[in-house]
C-alpha cells in the first residue's frame, strides 16, 4: 500500500538537491529490483555447449532454475596452451547466447508425430494381419496405399502418436525393407559428428549393425574441398586458429573471419598488434576487410586468376632467380617438384603424362616392392635416377621407409633431388598445356582472353633409356610449373611471357582482365607474401573458407592457392600454411569413436555412400543434365574415348571400378548371394563377380529407376537435408518423395539430348520411391514437414555428448542441464528404443544372416595400390574384375538381426580381438577393453553381449577421459 501511496504522492514531495541541483535526493521504494534480481538468479550451473553448423565448439555456463534453463554465459576457465599464446577466452557469439529460446520456443516439437494417413493404413493392416512387418509390406506393395500418403508429404497432416507406436511401424519398415529389398536400402544421413558425437553416432550405429547406409555429408553440401585430397589424399589437415598467431602474413581469402568465425577472431586482430600483415580477399567490403591492410576485391568467381599470377610472380622471382636458398631446399625435400615426368609426342609436341615410376627400368631401379609405385627423381650427386623415401610405394610392405628423409629407397645413400634440367638438357622439347580462360561465358562478369585452347611452351628435358631399350623424354614437376605458368626461361618460343606486364596466361596483366583487380597491387601482395616466407622460413598463411569453396570449380582457385602456399614453403609449418574452415571440423577422439559410430566393435566393415553421387543418382537429377563432359574436356584429352558418355555414366564407372562407393549396391538383396553361391558350389565373392561378367548380376547405379533399386528408407537426424542442404530440392521432392513440387525443366528426351549410354533409359520416371521418410529433430524443419514420422530429440541443453573442433585443443562435454522436454528424448535413447524394438519384431523374418558389402578401394589402405601405370575397365575386357584392385572389395558380414539391440548396447569382441586404428595405423587394444570391462562391468545376462563391455554409450565415455588422462 505504501508503495501505492508513494507513487501517487510523486509529484508533491519536497525533493532535496545537491551538487548545485545537478543531484536530487529521492526516497522511491525499490521493490521493484525483486523481479529483475529474481530473473538473473539459478539454482545451479551446467557446463554444455551447442551447435548447429557451426565450428566452434565454445563452452558455456547454463544457468538452471526450477528444472528451466533461463540463460547462458561464456565459461572463463579455458587452460592455456602455452605461456607466449594469447588465452583462447572468451569464446561465444550472440547467436550462442540466445540458443536456449530453442528450448521452448513455439517451433520445439513436443511429441512423437506420423502422417494420419500412414497411421490410419498402418493399424488396418495391422488388424487384419496382425504381424507389423506384414502389415507394413501391404502398405507399399500397394502402389494405390502407398500413394495415398506419400502425395500428402509436405501438406501436413500429422497426429501425434506414441513411442511404441512409431517405433514399431519404423522397425517393421526397415525390417521389411532388408528382408524383400536387402539392408542396403536403408540409408541415413546426419552431418558433422564433432558437434555431438554420440548423438550422430547413435544413428550409425544402428544403420551399421542393420547393414544399412550412412551417407557422407560434407561433398553433399559443398563443404569438402576438392583439391586437398586430390593434393594430398587427405580430407583437410589445418591448423587450430591460434596457429593464426604465429604468423607474420595473413591472407584472409574468402573467409570472413569476425563474421563467420567469431570465437576465433580475436587471434586475428591480435596477431597485428606483432606486427603481422594481413590483407583480405573478398569481391564486396565484408567484415574481415576491414581488419586488414590491404584489400583485394576481385570479381566473384575470378580468385584462381588471382591465385595463378601470384603464382607466377614468386616462381618468376624468387626461384627462378634463386632468390630463396630457402625455397629451394624446401621443395628439394619436401614436394614433389624434382618428381620426373614422361613426356608422350602428340603430333607437333608432346604432353605430360604420369610420373616416371622404378618398374619403367631395367632392374626396377633395385627396388624390392611395389615397384609400380615408386616415382623416380635424378640424383644431383650420383648423377643417376633415384628412388627417395616417402612415396605411395613405401606406404605399404616395408617398414621405416615412409618418410621424407632425403635418402635412396633401395641403398640408403643420402640423394639430393635436381629441381630443372635447364642446365644440362637433353633436349628443348615443345609441351602442350590445356587453357580454358578463353570460353566465353554468358555472364558477362566473367571476362575470357583470346589466347588459343592449347598453349605450347618450350622446356628443358632429359633422355632416359628404359626397359627394353626404350628411350623417353622426361621433365621435372618444376619446370612443367614454370613452363605452364608461361615464365620465359630464355628457350624461346611462344606463348610466354618477358616481363610481368605481358597478358600472357598467368601473369599479373592478364589476371587484371579477368580479376578487375590491378596487376601492380597482385604483384605487391605475391612479393610481399614471398619475402616474408623467405624470411621466416614459411610463416604465411592463407585462411580459405567459404566463399570460394562453394563455387563449381573451386578446385582450380585452391590448387592455385596451394601452389602459392607450396613454392613459399609454408606448408606443415607452424605460423604458415593453408588454415581452410569449411569442410573439416575434427573429431579429436576419432579413433576411439570409429568402433561405437559404425559398429566397428561388432562388425566390418560398414556401409557408407557419398552423398554427392547417391543424391544426384536417386533423385533422377541425371535425367534432367544440361552439361556434358564435351563442355569441361581437356583440349589434350582424347575426345573419343568419352564420346557416349554423360555425367551419370561416369558415376557409374567410377562404382565399377571402385572408385566410388556404391549403394544400393546391386540390382539383387546382398542377404541372399551367399547362399545362392553356396548352392553354385562356389565363394561368394567369385560367384558375385562371375555373375557381373555375364551380366546376370549388375550394380543398381545402372538402372537406378528400377523398383528393386529404389532407396526404401531414410533417416534424418542433427540436420535439414531437404531445407537448408537440400540441393536439387524440386527433383528430390518429385522422384524420391513422390510430393507437390514446382519442377519446371524438361528431361533429356524432352530435349531432344543424347541419353546415358551406361545407364537404363526408362520413358517414365518413378515418383515417392522412399516408403518411409524419418526425421529426429527438436524443431518442425522443413524435412520434418516433409517426413512421414517425426521424432522429438533432445537439444544439446538436454543430452550427455561430447563437442570438439578443428579450431581449438579441448574437448568440450555436453552435460545434461534439464530433462528433455515434454515427451521429447536424446539420439541415443530414440535409435536405443528403435533397436530393440527391431530385434523382437524380427524374428520369424530375419535370423542370422550372411551380407555381402561392396567395399570402395579405400586410401590409407593397402587398397590404395591399385591400378598403377594406367586406367583399365574391367567391363571392356581391358583387364581381369579383381576385387580391391580393379572393381569393389567384395566382404561377407554376418548379421545377427535378433540380437541386434544387444550388441547396440554393449562392446563387442573385435576391439580385443582384431583390435582399432585410423589413417592406416593400428593397434591392439585388448588391454583397454579389459579396463573399461572392469570400470563399468560386463554384461551377465546370457546371449551374445555375455560378457562384454555394459552399454557402449558409458564405456564411450570412460574411454574418452581415460584416453584424455
Amino acid at each position: 500500500m505504501s508503495n501505492f501511496i508513494d507513487r501517487l504522492t510523486y509529484f508533491s514531495k519536497v525533493k532535496e538537491t545537491f551538487a548545485d541541483g545537478h543531484g536530487i535526493v529521492t526516497s522511491e521504494k525499490r521493490g521493484w529490483e525483486k523481479a529483475y534480481r529474481g530473473r538473473w538468479a539459478h539454482d545451479k550451473i551446467v557446463r554444455s555447449t551447442h551447435g548447429v553448423n557451426c565450428t566452434g565448439s565454445c563452452s558455456w555456463k547454463i544457468y538452471i532454475k526450477n528444472g528451466l534453463v533461463t540463460w547462458e554465459t561464456q565459461q572463463t576457465d579455458y587452460p592455456r596452451t602455452r605461456p607466449d599464446m594469447p588465452n583462447h577466452e572468451p569464446r561465444g557469439c550472440s547467436r550462442g547466447a540466445s540458443y536456449s529460446w530453442y528450448l521452448y520456443s513455439a517451433a520445439r516439437l513436443k511429441y512423437p508425430l506420423i502422417r494420419s494417413r500412414l497411421l490410419q493404413a498402418f493399424r488396418a493392416a495391422k488388424a487384419e494381419l496382425v504381424d507389423p512387418v506384414l502389415a507394413w509390406g501391404s502398405i507399399v506393395s500397394d502402389p494405390d496405399k502407398a500413394n495415398d500418403y506419400k502425395k500428402m508429404r509436405g501438406l501436413g497432416g500429422f497426429v501425434r502418436a506414441s513411442w511404441d507406436e512409431v517405433n514399431e511401424i519404423t522397425a517393421a519398415a526397415n525390417i521389411y525393407t532388408t528382408k524383400t529389398f536387402g539392408p542396403d536400402r536403408v540409408f541415413g544421413f546426419s552431418p558433422i559428428p564433432a558437434m555431438s558425437m554420440v548423438s550422430y553416432a547413435a544413428g550409425s550405429r544402428y544403420m551399421s549393425l542393420m547393414g544399412g547406409v550412412c551417407l557422407s555429408f560434407y561433398d553433399w553440401y559443398c563443404d569438402l574441398p576438392p583439391a586437398s585430397p586430390q593434393t594430398w589424399g587427405e580430407q583437410t589437415d589445418v591448423p587450430e586458429s591460434a596457429d593464426w598467431f604465429n604468423s607474420s602474413y595473413i591472407i584472409a581469402w574468402g573467409s570472413s573471419v569476425p563474421q563467420t568465425r567469431t570465437p576465433d577472431a580475436h587471434f586475428f586482430t591480435e596477431v597485428r598488434y606483432k606486427g603481422a600483415k594481413t590483407v583480405s580477399v573478398t569481391p564486396d567490403y565484408s567484415e574481415v576487410a576491414k581488419l586488414t591492410d590491404i584489400w583485394l576485391n576481385p570479381r566473384q568467381g575470378t580468385d584462381a586468376a588471382m591465385a595463378m599470377a601470384m603464382g607466377h610472380v614468386v616462381f618468376k622471382e624468387f626461384h627462378l632467380t634463386g632468390k630463396s636458398e630457402y625455397f629451394t631446399d624446401y621443395c628439394r625435400n619436401y614436394t614433389d617438384l624434382p618428381m620426373q615426368v614422361l613426356l608422350e609426342k602428340q603430333g607437333d609436341y608432346y604432353v605430360p603424362t604420369r610420373n616416371l615410376r622404378a618398374s619403367d627400368f631395367t632392374g626396377e631401379l633395385a627396388v624390392k616392392t611395389n615397384a609400380d609405385w615408386k616415382s623416380v627423381i635424378y640424383d644431383e650427386t650420383s648423377q643417376s635416377h633415384r628412388v627417395p623415401n616417402g612415396t605411395i610405394g613405401s606406404r605399404w610392405g616395408e617398414d621405416g621407409k615412409w618418410n621424407l628423409e632425403a635418402k635412396d629407397v633401395a641403398s640408403g645413400d643420402n640423394i639430393w633431388p635436381q629441381l630443372t634440367n635447364i642446365e644440362n638438357p637433353d633436349g628443348i622439347l615443345d609441351v602442350a598445356f590445356p587453357y580454358f580462360g578463353n570460353q566465353e561465358h554468358e555472364s558477362k562478369i566473367f571476362a575470357h582472353t583470346d589466347h588459343e585452347g592449347i598453349q605450347v611452351r618450350r622446356l628443358p628435358a632429359r633422355k632416359v633409356t628404359l626397359k627394353d631399350k626404350k628411350t623417353a623424354y622426361v621433365a621435372t614437376v618444376y619446370d612443367l610449373m614454370a613452363a605452364n605458368y608461361a615464365i620465359d626461361r630464355g628457350l624461346g618460343g611462344e606463348n610466354i611471357a618477358k616481363n610481368l606486364d605481358d597478358p600472357y596466361p598467368y601473369t599479373p596483366a592478364w589476371a587484371e582482365k579477368i580479376t578487375g583487380v590491378s596487376a601492380k597491387l597482385i604483384t605487391q601482395v605475391a612479393r610481399e607474401f614471398a619475402e616474408n616466407a623467405d624470411k621466416t622460413r614459411g610463416r604465411s598463411m592463407v585462411i580459405l573458407g567459404a566463399a570460394i569453396n562453394h563455387w563449381y570449380h573451386m578446385d582450380m582457385t585452391y590448387r592455385g592457392i596451394i601452389n602459392l602456399l607450396i613454392m613459399c614453403g609454408c606448408i606443415g609449418k607452424s605460423g604458415g600454411g593453408w588454415a581452410h574452415y569449411v569442410g573439416q571440423e575434427k573429431l579429436r577422439p576419432q579413433t576411439g569413436w570409429l568402433p561405437l559410430a559404425f559398429g566397428l566393435d561388432w562388425n566390418r566393415p560398414p556401409r557408407q555412400m557419398n552423398s554427392t553421387s547417391f543424391f544426384y543418382n536417386h533423385s533422377n537429377q541425371w535425367r534432367y543434365e544440361k552439361l556434358s563432359v564435351d563442355e569441361i574436356l581437356s583440349p589434350l584429352a582424347d575426345a573419343d574415348k568419352w564420346k557416349d558418355h554423360s555425367l551419370i555414366d561416369c558415376n557409374v564407372r567410377s562404382e565399377r571400378m571402385g572408385w566410388l562407393p556404391s549403394a544400393p549396391q546391386l540390382d539383387e538383396n546382398p542377404l541372399g548371394l551367399a547362399a545362392k553361391a553356396k548352392a553354385a558350389g562356389t565363394s561368394t565373392k567369385d560367384y558375385v563377380v562371375q555373375k557381373l561378367q555375364s551380366g546376370d548380376l549388375e550394380f543398381a547405379a545402372q538402372d537406378p529407376d528400377r523398383p528393386d533399386n529404389f532407396p526404401r528408407n531414410l533417416f534424418v537426424w542433427r540436420s535439414n537435408i531437404l531445407g537448408s542442404s537440400g540441393k536439387g530440392h524440386e527433383y528430390m521432392l518429385r522422384h524420391l518423395l513422390g510430393a507437390q513440387n514446382g519442377m519446371m525443366s524438361d528431361d533429356l528426351e524432352q530435349m531432344g539430348e543424347a541419353k546415358p549410354s551406361l545407364v537404363k533409359w526408362h520413358e517414365h520416371a518413378p515418383e515417392g520411391k522412399l516408403d518411409l521418410v524419418v526425421t529426429l529433430d527438436f524443431r518442425m524443419s522443413t524435412t520434418a514437414v516433409y517426413s512421414d514420422i517425426v521424432l522429438p530429440t533432445a537439444t544439446w541443453y538436454e543430452k550427455n555428448d561430447l563437442n570438439t573442433s578443428d579450431m581449438h585443443p579441448f574437448i568440450h562435454p555436453l552435460s545434461r542441464a534439464v530433462d528433455p522436454a515434454w515427451e521429447s528424448r536424446s539420439d541415443w535413447d530414440i535409435f536405443k528404443g528403435l533397436a530393440k524394438t527391431f530385434s523382437e519384431l524380427c524374428v520369424g523374418h530375419l535370423g542370422v544372416e550372411t551380407d555381402l558389402v561392396s567395399v570402395p578401394i579405400l586410401h590409407d589402405t593397402p587398397g590404395e595400390l591399385g591400378q598403377a601405370l594406367g586406367v583399365q575397365d574391367w567391363t571392356k575386357g581391358e583387364c581381369d574384375p579383381v576385387p580391391g584392385k580393379s572393381m569393389p572389395n567384395l566382404v561377407e558380414v554376418e548379421r545377427d538381426y535378433p540380437n541386434l539391440y544387444k550388441k547396440f548396447t554393449s562392446l563387442g569382441p573385435l576391439l580385443a580381438e582384431l583390435g582399432n586404428g585410423g589413417k592406416g595405423v593400428a593397434w591392439n587394444t585388448a588391454d583397454e577393453v579389459e579396463l573399461l570391462g572392469k570400470l563399468n562391468k560386463t554384461v551377465r545376462e546370457p546371449g551374445v553381449s555375455f560378457g562384454q563391455g555394459v552399454d557402449i554409450f558409458v564405456l564411450y565415455f570412460l574411454h574418452q577421459q581415460y584416453a584424455i588422462q
